[in-house]
């Protein structure tokens, strides 16, 4: 009796088994068999960042996915409302935009397929230069200097002209990736580079081991200034982020959050965001901003809805999401 009971009770859990296991395949029948997550250009922190998320999740879910080079949070934002790609990286004041039909990808079209999932980072607005060009401040910048702006309708080259212009410099504009920026600067073809990328930027990291360079940060006045004008928040750059700075450097910034499609899989996106948001260590193996990248900062996202399956992650871990940001 003992024995039959034992094979009974190995059979009732075999049984378990098989049927939960089932349950997990059917739950992923309406998943994608691939997935591609937005990034920006090479040599900037969403390339990084963004890759790296991307192998995280194919490797952790099982599936078949990577990140791809786009032209930023802009361009993201309307490849996911298309269902061009699943995933992308954004930050919050292109969001808006998008939201309210004023991406300058697609003017007059309100980009409302595009749903939050969690936060990334703080994108702080620095400006950088090599040290022999006497460039020390933003005041130091001379009328008609070359200035980097990044990608097209990147977040940098959306917001960083205007800052600049609201600072009363006037400057000749340039686009194009971190990396062919850098490279432009280190051979004098231009004068500054304007970034708008999470700390610390491997392209700047890059340019310091190669050559001297100034780290140009904002005074209390130009701070004070660029708050009021624009949707940024203040910043301090950690003298620990390069070996350039002496100290803290005051600077502006806006925050990133990762975006998926809104009508993407529930469970889909629910597993994506137990496993980024569970797994911070992980997180930070891939970019060391991921630091912020936790639930408790879902707050700085006043924009976006929230995916359902995101949603579902939030509150069975205690975070009330507000029901104007509910998809």
């Amino acid at each position: 009796m003992r024995l039959l009971s034992t094979r009974l009770l190995a059979g009732t859990v075999a049984g378990t088994l098989l049927v939960a296991a089932s349950a997990a395949a059917q739950d992923r029948s309406d998943w994608p068999e691939n997935f591609t997550v937005g990034t920006a250009s090479q040599g900037g922190t969403y390339f990084v960042y963004g890759s790296g998320w991307a192998n995280l999740i194919a490797d952790e879910l099982g599936l078949s996915g990577g990140g791809e080079v786009t032209g930023g949070p802009n361009q993201n934002l309307a490849l996911v409302h298309t269902g061009d790609i699943a995933l992308g990286l954004t930050t919050m004041g292109p969001a808006a935009e998008a939201l309210a039909g004023e991406s300058p990808l697609a003017p007059g079209v309100p980009l409302d397929n595009v749903c939050a999932l969690f936060p990334m980072y703080e994108t702080p607005f620095s400006i950088t230069t090599l040290a022999d060009s006497d460039i020390e401040s933003i005041a130091d910048i001379p009328d008609g200097a070359s200035i980097g702006f990044g990608p097209a309708a990147s977040t940098s080259d959306t917001y960083f002209p205007a800052i600049l212009e609201e600072l009363g410099v006037e400057f000749d504009r340039r686009n194009g990736g971190w990396n062919d920026l850098g490279g432009q600067l280190q051979d004098g073809l231009i004068d500054v580079i304007a970034f708008a990328a999470g700390i610390p930027i491997p392209a700047v990291s890059q340019l310091e081991v190669q050559t001297d360079i100034n780290i140009v940060e904002f005074t209390e006045e130009e701070q004070a200034k660029v708050l009021e004008a624009f949707p940024v928040s203040p910043f301090m750059i950690p003298a620990s982020t390069y070996q350039t700075l002496e100290e803290d450097a005051r600077a502006v910034s806006m925050w990133n959050f990762t975006i998926a499609g809104c009508d993407l899989p529930e469970d889909f996106v629910y597993e994506i965001t137990k496993l980024s948001l569970e797994n911070n260590d992980k997180m930070m193996d891939i970019h060391r901003s991921a630091a912020t990248s936790i639930p408790e900062n879902f707050q700085y996202n006043t924009v976006l809805p929230f995916h359902p399956g995101a949603v579902r992650w939030y509150e069975e871990n205690g975070y009330e999401i507000p029901d104007n940001l509910k998809r």
